[in-house]
């Protein structure tokens, strides 16, 4: 991997580029830099999440998710080389199969609502599907693995799922629900 930084204002982007961790330089505004920039957004929104109350099992899985998305910012900053691996996606398949399995099933769209970690979740999936979307761009000018564009799609399908259990999530012990979206359908069956 490139050179780790051990200075952080260099002054080398004041012309609107920025170094590559195989030491190339590219436009600020390039496909790969939009796309790391997304995955580092993710990541930092994870940071929020995680400090809310959340069940143990939830907070160890978004801490991986953590080093994995570093993983991947990585890939991203260095062209052709591969870190994130494919069995970080079958990580978050399972997690999707333990998680989905307990909640119950949606019978009407839910509003990205309800608790605080509940709604950072919701931000956490959106910005994963931004991430995927700018990494699906640069696939349109360069050649990348699939894992990547994988892992983020399982990622904002995660989140999603993570958010209905934040919603349930209480230190007091009750028991909460999503926010159900008041849909002319629902109006009129009630």
């Amino acid at each position: 991997m490139g050179n780790r930084l051990t200075q952080i204002a260099t002054r080398t982007g004041d012309n609107g580029t920025t170094g590559l961790g195989d030491n190339t330089r590219v436009s600020k505004n390039s496909l790969r830099v939009h796309a790391m920039g997304d995955v580092d957004e993710l990541n930092s929104n994870i940071g929020v999440l995680l400090c809310e109350a959340m069940p143990d099992e939830v907070r160890s899985l978004l801490i991986e998710v953590q080093h994995q998305l570093f993983n991947l910012g990585g890939e991203l900053s260095i062209p052709g080389f591969e870190l994130l691996k494919a069995e970080a996606v079958l990580t978050l398949d399972n997690a999707l199969a333990q998680h989905n399995e307990a909640l119950p099933r949606l019978q009407e769209f839910i509003l990205p609502a309800g608790t605080r970690a509940a709604a950072l979740a919701h931000v956490c999936r959106t910005v994963a599907r931004r991430a995927e979307r700018a990494v699906v761009a640069l696939e349109g000018q360069e050649a990348l693995k699939d894992t990547p564009r994988h892992y983020l799609n399982r990622l904002s399908d995660l989140m999603f799922v993570l958010a209905r259990v934040l919603n349930r999530y209480r230190t007091d012990g009750s028991v909460g629900d999503d926010v159900y979206w008041k849909s002319e359908r629902m109006l009129q069956t009630t």
